[in-house]
């Protein structure tokens, strides 16, 4: 069983939530990104999802498209963000990792370090799971099948026009859990309903066994606690990025730490 199938299976067994919060790699710092990543695992993350950025982020709002622009800034590509999931296991071995991003990245890391190096790298740097968002279930079986043999998971994005055909598509093919996108749109953007998404997770569920994590619009501890009763796990990542984006660096890991803490305790309650 992976590290994300066991996280989610003993926090199902004590009655909790996974808190699952997202940062652009490399931002605000180049540097800051594992001390980061510690201080959200101190403040109750249970599974950390690391952007990968892009130049062309499609799926993203404003805030974390200007995160990721910042990072490519910095200098950060696919190999720094593999080496920052390296320097992070070298104290935590058992928080999963999950790398969001896009397939141009995946690509490009390929056509440089050889066929199959990005899966192969990811694994051997500590990576849990990866999810691309402009790889459709449809065409990904290859994909599947070469995380699968590294032992990594597949994350898919599900959506309220999603289909019951492409649910069950991802259904088939989907490890770890699923990542219910709550509204239409981008990242970071519009007002979330929770009463629609308390009606389309028993949909889901008939055509996915993973659990399903719900993300896009949740900004505080209320709407966390609101989408925490229904999902089995919550995301977190324009709000995060917002908070730290102007810091300085000494105060970005704190900062973070603090507003994960107020979600960890409102799912807890």
């Amino acid at each position: 069983m992976s590290r994300i199938a066991n996280t989610l299976q003993a926090l199902k067994a004590q009655g909790r939530k996974a808190l699952i919060p997202y940062v652009t790699a490399g931002f605000p710092f180049a540097g800051v990104t594992p001390e980061l990543m510690h201080a959200m695992v101190d403040a109750g993350a249970d599974i950390i999802e690391l952007g990968v950025p892009f130049s062309d982020p499609m799926a993203d709002g404003p805030v974390i498209q200007k995160a990721g622009e910042k990072a490519l800034a910095l200098g950060i590509g696919t190999a720094q963000v593999l080496t920052m999931v390296r320097d992070f296991r070298q104290r935590d071995a058992t928080t999963p990792v999950v790398l969001m991003g896009y397939a141009n990245p995946v690509e490009r890391y390929d056509l440089k370090h050889g066929a199959d190096a990005f899966v192969r790298d990811a694994a051997a740097a500590g990576v849990d799971g990866v999810l691309i968002v402009d790889y459709p279930p449809e065409e990904c079986e290859d994909f599947s099948a070469r995380l699968k043999a590294q032992g990594l998971d597949l994350i898919f994005l599900l959506a309220p026009t999603s289909t019951d055909a492409r649910m069950a598509l991802v259904g088939r093919l989907a490890s770890g859990y699923v990542y219910y996108v709550s509204l239409k749109g981008v990242t970071g953007a519009g007002h979330l309903d929770t009463g629609a998404v308390e009606q389309m997770l028993p949909r889901i569920r008939t055509h996915v066994s993973v659990p399903v994590g719900v993300g896009f619009g949740i900004r505080d501890a209320n709407t966390a606690k609101a989408v925490g009763r229904v999902a089995d796990a919550v995301v977190i990542g324009s709000r995060i990025i917002q908070l730290i984006e102007d810091q300085p660096r000494a105060k970005v890991a704190p900062v973070a730490a603090a507003f994960l803490r107020e979600i960890r305790e409102a799912l807890d309650a």
